[in-house]
């Protein structure tokens, strides 16, 4: 089964079980968020990524350019262990990690976080590609990816047991647009999928592909 399948399966099954209120609420919001500019100025094809040095779940600093000496790099960012599609997206990549690896690319995922959460994120979902912690979303505006959750839906959020300021450690309700990147060893961005629906995301095999063209 396709991730885009997955993605519209749990999509369905938690509109399904909502109030018709929280229905309205959450496609309001989601039709603000995409009549919106955010995201309009992201890093794309073509461009220079910029550089970071992020820490790492495994206690390192991991730098950008100290990996594209190695090869490619892909770069998925997301918005936290309690996205439930963010969580479809862990398992299809995990999946996909040694044929990607195959490609003698290195992925690495980047959220918001805080370390003590991206190690939770790391050990419930078992995986063993690289998490960095960008704590006060610092890359994720420089890559011009920054969203804020809309004041309508944050009692929801908390009524789904979603603690975002908890999750990040501040109390902004910033979240990165889920956005993945391929990268040339160049540092020069061969492929962008950016989204502001963030119940969307790039189809693992889709990034195969895109890296076998590097």
């Amino acid at each position: 089964m396709s991730l885009a399948t997955q993605l519209e399966e749990t999509l369905n099954s938690f509109v399904g079980s909502l109030s018709e209120q929280a229905q309205q609420t959450v496609g309001q919001s989601m039709q603000q968020l995409m009549e919106s500019n955010v995201a309009d100025n992201a890093i794309n094809v073509g461009s220079n990524a910029p550089d970071f040095t992020l820490p790492s779940t495994q206690g390192d600093a991991v730098k950008l350019s100290e990996l594209l000496a190695k090869g490619p790099v892909v770069i998925s960012f997301f918005r936290g262990g309690w996205c439930p599609f963010c969580n479809l997206e862990f398992k299809a990549l995990m999946d996909k990690l040694p044929e990607i690896e195959a490609c003698n690319a290195t992925l690495v995922t980047i959220s918001p976080e805080t370390m003590e959460n991206s190690k939770a994120t790391v050990e419930k979902f078992s995986l063993t590609y690289t998490v960095l912690s960008d704590v006060g979303n610092v890359i994720a505006k420089e890559y011009g990816l920054l969203m804020t959750v809309s004041e309508d839906m944050r009692p929801l959020y908390l009524e789904w047991g979603i603690d975002v300021p908890t999750a990040n450690g501040d109390d902004t309700y910033e979240l990165p647009v889920p956005a993945t990147y391929i990268i040339g060893n160049d540092g020069v961005v061969k492929y962008a999928y950016i989204n502001k629906n963030y119940t969307s995301r790039m189809e693992p095999e889709e990034i195969i592909e895109k890296l076998k063209e590097c």
